[in-house]
């Protein structure tokens, strides 16, 4: 069978219903899954024009998954008000619809009526509410299954990058005292058993980042590597995990470092994405590790300046989507991802 997509529309104000119509306009895609959109197609839709080298878009608009057509294009109904969006400007009807489609979707990936779930970008101050306190998609599905951490994964499949983050949607001045040798740990097991578990690297090797410049460079710089991360990674080493580091961010991208192994971990969000999304903007895709669930992303924002253009790139959401697919096909046993091969891990080097 098919797997079944779910996918989340995110902000209407911003590109996500554009760059979902932009992907299934190529009908080939329906070999691969069977999308289930959650939102209304006529309000998505329909003000989208007409591509000349396609056929119009078509969905079948449902009110539960349950009654979903296997390799077609499925909308389930997840709101009743006619909502009235101008592009480019969040409003709190625009919210409300990401919010609610977000909450659909879930609820049916939990009931096992989706195998997957992809997610347009949403706005995470545009998002809030009473039953939504959560800043990003990962900490709500994160609660929402129940899974005691989860890992903000990002990929380049193609580009052989892998980059995660130990801490998330916090503010930079509160990540070293949140940066522990248990959330470490924790973090770090999760990236290995992913790598192992969702990708099919038997053995991965991972390289973690250090905090301060220069890694510290021997505590003149700061006391967390030698205090937090080297310790973690010994304990790892013992284990007979290959997990290396603490090596310099501002040389190990630069310098190709990150080719030598499956995946890196930083220990802060804007110290992995910079570079992730640097060198795999276009093709880039988040993918949440460590939920009892795939759910993958493209890895960009709603793009307020964009909408109503016409002129998004699909390409990160497509690549989401294809993700998806394939990580749902290898969880059944049924394909295989290829890895990246890495070299013998570089020396730790600085750089002035």
């Amino acid at each position: 069978m098919l797997p079944r997509i779910g996918i989340s529309v995110g902000d209407l104000a911003g590109i996500g219903p554009e760059i979902i119509y932009k992907t299934f306009l190529d009908k080939r895609l329906l070999k691969f899954c069977t999308p289930v959109v959650y939102g209304t197609a006529a309000v998505l839709f329909d003000d989208f024009p007409q591509d000349a080298d396609h056929e119009p878009l078509t969905f079948r608009q449902v009110r539960e998954a349950a009654d979903i057509a296997p390799g077609k294009h499925n909308a389930v109904t997840c709101w009743e008000e006619d909502y009235h969006l101008t592009p480019g400007q969040p409003s709190q009807a625009s919210g409300t619809a990401a919010r609610l489609s977000l909450q659909a979707a879930a609820r049916d990936l939990k009931a096992g009526l989706l195998d997957a779930l992809v997610t347009a970008p949403i706005s995470k101050e545009n998002t809030q509410a009473d039953d939504f306190r959560f800043p990003g998609h990962t900490e709500f599905l994160t609660t929402f299954f129940e899974a005691k951490e989860s890992l903000m994964l990002l990929t380049d499949e193609a580009a052989g990058l892998r980059v995660a983050t130990v801490t998330g949607h916090i503010p930079l001045k509160d990540v070293p005292a949140r940066l522990t040798k248990e959330l470490l740990t924790a973090k770090l097991r999760i990236l290995l058993n992913s790598l192992k578990n969702d990708f099919g690297i038997a053995k991965p090797r991972v390289a973690v980042l250090g905090l301060n410049p220069h890694a510290g460079e021997n505590g003149l710089l700061g006391t967390e590597e030698a205090a937090v991360v080297t310790p973690v990674l010994q304990q790892l080493q013992a284990e007979g995990h290959l997990a290396y580091g603490p090596f310099p961010a501002d040389g190990y991208f630069g310098t190709g470092q990150f080719r030598q192994f499956d995946a890196t971990l930083s220990l802060y969000h804007d110290q992995g994405l910079i570079p992730f999304k640097t060198l795999a903007f276009e093709r880039g895709v988040n993918f949440t590790a460590g939920l009892p669930v795939v759910r993958t992303s493209p890895d960009h924002g709603t793009a307020y300046g964009l909408a109503g253009k016409f002129q998004a790139d699909a390409t990160s959401f497509r690549e989401a989507l294809y993700l998806a697919c394939q990580l749902v096909r290898y969880r059944k046993g049924e394909a295989e991802i290829k890895p990246i091969t890495p070299g013998p891990p570089l020396r730790s080097a600085r750089h002035d």
